[in-house]
């Protein structure tokens, strides 16, 4: 298998210390306000960031182990199995995580963010400006939506 060399490029500070406090499944909202403290030899890539109102934030699941990986497994979504690739689970093949944040405010290195879902101290691989085309109406969500709609039939 062929890998590749990264590296953090800063860190995220939030409350959550333990995966648990971490909100997941069904109407899971990201409400958690934190940083991201970008390191001094990156700092200048925030040139003109401030000017999005959303970011990608691409992180490291640095807690998982290789040997955690589960290319089909249920989430606290849906008791029914999907492929690894259909979730946001951390038991991946590669430790990578995404997540969409608003952009609160910057100062100086530091970037503050509303809808952290990563815990204290996750290292931080790239930042990049949100920036979506995709129209509502084209935009599908697959089993997650079809569990959703099963939850709604089921409740009294």
């Amino acid at each position: 298998m062929e890998e590749f060399r990264m590296q953090a490029i800063g860190y995220i500070r939030s409350s959550y210390t333990d995966t648990g406090q971490i909100p997941k499944g069904l109407g899971a909202t990201h409400t958690m306000d934190g940083r991201l403290e970008v390191l001094p030899e990156f700092a200048a890539g925030l040139q003109d960031i401030e000017g999005f109102s959303h970011l990608f934030v691409v992180w490291v699941f640095h807690q998982s182990k290789d040997e955690d990986c589960e290319l089909i497994g249920v989430t606290p979504a849906d008791d029914r199995p999907h492929g690894v690739f259909a979730t946001r689970s951390p038991r991946r093949p590669n430790s990578i995580g995404l997540t969409v944040v608003e952009l609160v405010r910057r100062e100086g290195a530091t970037l503050y963010l509303h809808g952290v879902d990563m815990l204290d101290g996750t290292p931080v691989l790239d930042i990049k400006p949100y920036m979506s085309s995709v129209p509502q109406d084209k935009l599908r969500r697959g089993w997650l939506q079809e569990a959703e709609e099963r939850k709604r039939q089921a409740a009294p």
